[in-house]
Formats: C-alpha cells, sequence, structure tokens
C-alpha cells in the first residue's frame, strides 16, 4: 500500500526568491488491486504528486510509505525493490520509449536488469509472455517493431508491457490514455482493468477525464490548487459531491457531454 501522509512539495523560483506550493498537505492512500483516480484541471498539483509517489521528486514536508517504509530513508536494496513495486505510465509514449531500440529489445532489458529472468531464451520467452498479456498479438511480430512502426495504442501498450513485467503492486499511470482517441482509449481501459483483474495491480490514475473515471475507478481524489478538497468512493464523488469546486468541476463536464 502507498500510503501519503500531509505532504507538500514547494518550488523555489531562481528569480526572486519567490516560493509556489504545488502541492499542500496531501493524505492519500492507494493498495493493490484498487483503481483510484486523482483528478482536477490543469495546474492543480496532480502531475506533481504523481512524481512525488514516484519517487522521482522527494516532499517539501510530510511522508510517503509504501508497505510502512518512507521513501525518503529506503536504503540501496530497498529502494530498487520500490522501483519494482511502483511502476509508472506516462502520457506520451512516444517520449518514453527510445526510437532507436526495437520493442524486444526495451523489455528485454528490464527483464535480465532486475534479474526476472536469465538466458537469451528464457528472456524472450517473458518478453513473449507480457506482450500477450498486454494484447500484442501475434507476439512474435511486434518483438523487432520499433516504436515508431506502431500506433499510439500500440505504444501505450508497450509501456504497459514495460511496467507490468516487474510485477509491480502500484502502476502510476498520469494521463495515461488522454493522447489516444476514443476507440482506442477505451481497449486500453479494458486491458488495465482486466490486468487488475488477473495480477492483482492497483493504479493511481490521474486524469482530467471524469467520464472515465465514473466508469473504472473504486475512489477519487479531487485536487484544486494543490490541495485534496475531497475525496470519496466514486458513487459519493459522482452523485453527492460536497465541495463547491467538485460541484463546478462535475458540472462543466456534463455541460460538455450534452455537447458532445
Amino acid at each position: 500500500m502507498i500510503e501519503v501522509t500531509h505532504a507538500s512539495k514547494t518550488f523555489r523560483s531562481r528569480r526572486g526568491g519567490r516560493s509556489v506550493a504545488a502541492v499542500v498537505d496531501a493524505d492519500l492512500t492507494a493498495e493493490r488491486g484498487e483503481f483510484v483516480a486523482i483528478v482536477g484541471e490543469s495546474g492543480s498539483g496532480k502531475s506533481t504528486l504523481a512524481r512525488m509517489l514516484l519517487g522521482l521528486i522527494p516532499p517539501t514536508s510530510g511522508r510517503i510509505e509504501i508497505n510502512g517504509v518512507d521513501i525518503a530513508h529506503m536504503n540501496a536494496a530497498q529502494r530498487r525493490e520500490y522501483r519494482r513495486t511502483v511502476q509508472a505510465v506516462l502520457q506520451d509514449p512516444s517520449g518514453s520509449l527510445n526510437p532507436r531500440k526495437p520493442v524486444g529489445r526495451t523489455i528485454g532489458e528490464i527483464v535480465t536488469l532486475h534479474g526476472i529472468a536469465r538466458g537469451r531464451d528464457d528472456v524472450y520467452a517473458k518478453v513473449l509472455e507480457v506482450l500477450e498479456l498486454v494484447g500484442l498479438t501475434p507476439a512474435a511480430s511486434f518483438v523487432h517493431r520499433f516504436p515508431q512502426e506502431l500506433s499510439g495504442g500500440q505504444r501505450q501498450r508497450v509501456l504497459i508491457a514495460r511496467a507490468i513485467v516487474l510485477d509491480p503492486q502500484i502502476i502510476v499511470a498520469d494521463e495515461a490514455v488522454s493522447a489516444l482517441d476514443a476507440s482506442v482509449k477505451a481497449g486500453v481501459l479494458r486491458l488495465m482493468n482486466g490486468l487488475t483483474e488477473r495480477l492483482g495491480v492497483g493504479y493511481v490514475f490521474i486524469t482530467h477525464d471524469l467520464p472515465v473515471v465514473k466508469k473504472v475507478a473504486d475512489r477519487v481524489y479531487v485536487m484544486k490548487a494543490g490541495e485534496i478538497v475531497e475525496s470519496g468512493t466514486t458513487k459519493q464523488i459522482f452523485e453527492h459531491p460536497q465541495h463547491p469546486y467538485t460541484q463546478n468541476l462535475l458540472a462543466s463536464e456534463l455541460v460538455l457531454e450534452t455537447v458532445l
């Protein structure tokens, strides 16, 4: 389980010494097998919180723990295990994949680095296994393809395969489907839900796409100007929002849906 307790992140400007509070006193939990969404407008602090969860930037104050261990005070072995336990799937698969590496090498290097399989044949078999899991079939036909030879949806599935090959407990997905068209997005979301059922992986899903959240999330955190202003089950948030910001956010989305 990931547990965030009173975590804040302040960035200081190099000019004039001004400070900007990106995340303010955030409390959040996410468990394996659970689909947790963080929603809010652009600039609300969602992505900063995601980077904190991934250990890419430290909180200015507060604690972020994985299974009771503060990630700010991990030793080398604990941090290596943390990298396997919490994985990321980001918005732009083109920017997350090396255009000079074929799919098989991209995933195979992770398998080798973490000692998941040894020997060329075993590594190859593991690569085929995860490609099959994410719906890239026949898997052998994708092993030697480069990212630029794949569609956007296929590239996103490669990123998911790269994440799940480590058998993570939690995947932090930051706007992971926002760049995809509607039909491809639906397919990737079905895949993510299916992986929860098959592998027990949980998600922290950062997005501004409320219809998607309503369909897939178990719990929702609403962020505004760096603060989590409301949280609850998806049913509570969508049917009985308490905070005025949440109410306005949902009202705006309903107008958009009507127009569409």
